[in-house]
């Protein structure tokens, strides 16, 4: 959708924010499971985030965060099962980082932007399980 300003015809500030954002993928491990998901970040440090579980995909959560150069950044989500929570990340990068939640299911921890194998370190994996990547797909595994 174009809009008139001043006599110049300018992108509707809809059209412009695609441009201004960024998405990136998201590894988690809530409550001792594992959830995939995507993150999309825009230039002012505002962002959404949405994740589904491996074991039950009918169970998602979705959320939104803010997050700054310094101090890093903090968010909400929000599970269909009526769970709920807040997280804390670090950037690594503009678009890498991991972090940290509580949510009422459990802990969180998380990493985004990174791949399965540079995620690793930042993950709280459930006793007994790895994070193994057979192909295109991630899972928790027995060792």
């Amino acid at each position: 959708m174009m809009v008139l300003a001043g006599g110049l015809a300018m992108a509707a500030p809809a059209a412009v924010a695609g441009i201004f954002s960024a998405t990136g993928k998201v590894i988690a491990i809530v409550a001792g499971e594992l959830f995939l998901g995507e993150a999309e970040g825009h230039l002012d440090g505002h962002g959404t985030l949405s994740i589904r579980s491996q074991s039950n995909p009918q169970l998602s959560c979705q959320g939104t965060f803010t997050s700054s150069a310094k101090l890093g950044g903090s968010g909400d989500l929000h599970c269909s099962d009526g769970s709920a929570g807040t997280f804390h990340f670090q950037r690594l990068t503009l678009r890498r980082g991991h972090g940290t939640g509580s949510l009422s299911r459990g802990p969180m921890s998380f990493a985004y932007g990174l791949s399965a194998e540079e995620a690793k370190p930042y993950l709280v994996l459930p006793p007994g399980k790895k994070l193994a990547n057979s192909g295109a797909e991630l899972r928790l595994v027995d060792p």
